[in-house]
Order: C-alpha cells, then structure tokens, then sequence
C-alpha cells in the first residue's frame, strides 16, 4: 500500500495503474519510487503510470525515476493512452 500525501487520507491499494494526477508535483518521485516497490513486491511484471500528456514535465520527471531505479528493467510510453501513460516492466523477481 502507498501512503497518501495527506494525513486524513486512507492508503491506496497497488493494482497495475497509478495515476498520479492526485497527487501534489512536488511528491511524485517519491509516490513512484514506493508505488514500484510496492508493485514488484506484490508479483506485478508490468504496471502502468499515468502522469499525463501536458508538455511533458511530468513524463520527463517521471522517466528520469524510471531510468534511474533498479527495479526497472525498462519502460515505454503507452500511445494508446489519451491519457499520457508510461508501461513499466520490472526486472525478474529473486
């Protein structure tokens, strides 16, 4: 489960898509990096991170994390998406 950047909130079940549209700019790095360990931990190859299609602050915020994570084998954007989505997939469980 990932903790809400607020207090009064309730904790989000992992599922295989984040949308990080709730959450505040200035704590994505950090809802990610624990939404991936939480993903990998519960068994999921692929997850989906929905950061939105803008001019792509977001996106490029959230691939600098993705480049950088050791839980990542790689990542693609999903064109599919209207939404401005991002496919991860994790390297193989121990």
């Amino acid at each position: 489960m990932i903790d809400p950047p607020d207090d009064d909130a309730i904790a989000l079940p992992i599922e295989h898509t984040l949308d990080l549209h709730p959450f505040a700019p200035r704590d994505i790095p950090e809802v990610v990096k624990d939404y991936l360990e939480a993903a990998h931990a519960a068994g999921f190859r692929e997850v989906r991170l929905i950061h939105g299609r803008g001019i792509g602050v977001q996106r490029a915020r959230v691939h600098q994390i993705l480049r950088a994570h050791p839980l990542v084998a790689n990542f693609h954007d999903a064109p599919e998406s209207r939404l401005g989505a991002t496919i991860v997939r994790f390297v193989a469980s121990r």
